[in-house]
């Protein structure tokens, strides 16, 4: 078993603010903590600095049990691994360093084949047998064959990038959850998983003994699986000891806890002073109320040295102003449409005004539909093979919000760019339209430097700059911290118009009015209410 204790952990970003302060929880062994708070708040530097991957500039990090490391974002563009390398980059520290060895021993038997080389390299499978390698070997099978349904040798050499999200994601959990490491770090472990897949992580983190922290905006994991809560905000962290069921409550207790002491501070510090200001000036006429003033005034300095009680954080503000515009009344059109390779034909019209989740597993088209509909308002051929017909209605203005978390198109520009370019906004505009979506201390930053929430609010501040009429969402809860996903749901049921979004958020889900479920047979069906299990449509 393990367990992880942070002490008055500090850190500053490089470019010198202060990102944690003063940072103290322990997670002890076999529970199941959720790490929440507000986007760009710390929660991923937090888990780097407890995996090892930063040094804290104060206080320290302890763990037993040897940890297991899922990071946020495992592959993306240029990515250059095999999947045998993203097993091997989760696997435990000495199988590692037995498998750099063991490539070096090679290398050296491919240059020159030698006694000394040959000697080498049989010392290095020995290495590697004896770290456990040829054991973990079988483990990877199961993990290839449970994720991916091939076995390991088959899947060992294929690119990663050959690989969906949601299988690169179910094949580092497969081998976490499998491996000897007792304690697990899992950042964003349900992003790019389908909602079985999403169940099954539920389940294995249920029944699996080893401690775990993990970072996650999915409500109903949250409050499926974890018993304590681990919130970080305003540079500090506190601990909820119930389970996210209770968290709401236990949040606002705290800040009204924390309201009182303030209030309880102020007018303490408000007497003293008055107290020190009477004594004063009684002492000027009277000097035997000297020793009592002295006496106030180091009491007032040694209060004011001490500093007030930890202020409440402040609540997240976010106004999401997503408008739209009238449209005719069909604003979407599909007439024996198949996506090619994918899913059979099928028929489907959504109206104006309606909110239509499209379901299903990874792997079934979801994505492309949405992307064959951005792309039907161009007037060019669609980069999405297809057969039969889709169109747009009279003044059917579609934005496109995107799954991946990759956008090379935006790299190297700022928020602040972004959004001005284009949007006829001027500077101020544009600084008070990102404050609204609480990026503007961001808004000089490179779009790559944002956390994954940051950039998908970004996302969403340039869809409502757009004019869009027809919202196209591609998972769009998938990074997004507690508040912001609420202020998306607020936003789009103040939205003018047409909500069409791929999600495998349940909590997100229940707010549409109904549902295109991709099966993976191919076959679309519609439903009126969410559906998960496939196998409950007709």
């Amino acid at each position: 078993m393990g367990h992880v204790e942070v002490e008055r952990v500090g850190y500053r970003l490089p470019d010198g603010r202060v990102l944690l302060d003063e940072v103290s929880f322990r997670v002890g062994e076999g529970v199941k903590a959720g790490l929440v708070g507000p986007n760009g708040a710390g929660k991923t530097t937090l888990l780097k600095l407890v995996a090892g991957d930063l040094r804290p500039d104060s206080g320290r990090v302890v763990h037993s049990g040897g940890l297991g490391v899922m990071r946020q974002f495992i592959g993306g563009v240029g990515d250059d691994r095999t999947a045998g390398d993203l097993l091997l980059s989760v696997a435990p520290d000495p199988i590692r360093t037995a498998v750099a060895t063991l490539r070096d021993a090679e290398a050296v038997l491919a240059a020159r084949d030698d006694e000394p080389a040959q000697l080498g390299y049989a010392q290095a499978l020995a290495d590697y047998g004896d770290a456990g390698g040829y054991d973990m070997e079988v483990v990877w099978d199961t993990c290839a064959t449970e994720a991916v349904g091939v076995p390991y040798e088959e899947l060992r050499d294929r690119p990663v990038n050959t690989l969906s999200g949601g299988e690169q994601k179910r094949l580092v959990l497969e081998a976490l959850l499998r491996g000897p490491d007792q304690v697990l770090l899992l950042d964003e472990p349900d992003n790019y998983l389908d909602v079985p897949a999403k169940q099954w992580l539920e389940r294995r983190l249920l029944e699996t003994a080893k401690t775990v922290l993990l970072v996650s905006h999915d409500r109903r994991l949250l409050a499926t699986v974890t018993d304590r809560v681990v919130t970080v905000e305003s540079r500090r962290v506190w601990v909820h000891g119930g389970g996210f069921a209770t968290y709401a409550q236990g949040r606002s207790a705290r800040v009204e806890r924390l309201d009182e002491l303030r209030r309880r501070w102020d007018e303490e510090h408000a007497r003293l002073r008055h107290t020190v200001y009477t004594l004063r000036q009684g002492a000027t006429a009277n000097d035997a109320l000297a020793s009592a003033y002295r006496a106030a005034r180091t009491r007032l300095v040694r209060f004011e040295e001490a500093g007030p009680p930890e202020a409440a954080p402040r609540a997240q503000n976010i106004r999401m102003r997503l408008r739209g515009g009238r449209t005719g009344k069909r604003a979407v059109l599909c007439e024996n449409l198949e996506l090619t390779g994918l899913m059979r034909s099928f028929d489907t019209e959504i109206w104006y005004g309606e909110r239509v989740a499209v379901l299903g597993s990874n792997g079934s088209g979801k994505s492309h539909f949405l992307r064959l509909l951005a792309q039907a308002a161009d007037g060019a051929t669609p980069s999405v093979r297809h057969t039969g017909t889709v169109r747009l209605g009279a003044r059917v203005v579609p934005g496109h919000f995107t799954q991946t978390d990759v956008r090379p198109d935006l790299y190297g520009r700022t928020p602040a760019e972004l959004i001005t370019t284009g949007h006829a906004l001027t500077l101020n505009e544009a600084m008070a339209a990102l404050a609204r979506y609480e990026l503007a201390p961001a808004g000089a930053r490179p779009f790559e430097t944002l956390s994954g929430g940051q950039q998908a609010r970004l996302q969403i501040l340039l869809l409502e700059l757009s004019g869009a009429t027809l919202l196209l969402l591609d998972e769009p809860t998938d990074n997004l911290d507690l508040a912001s996903a609420e202020a998306l749901q607020e936003g789009l049921d103040a939205f003018d118009g047409t909500v069409l979004a791929v999600t495998h958020d349940r909590w997100f889900a229940d707010d549409f009015d109904r549902y295109l479920v991709f099966g993976a047979d191919g076959r679309v069906r519609e439903s009126a209410e969410p559906v998960w299990d496939e196998g409950r449509v007709r």
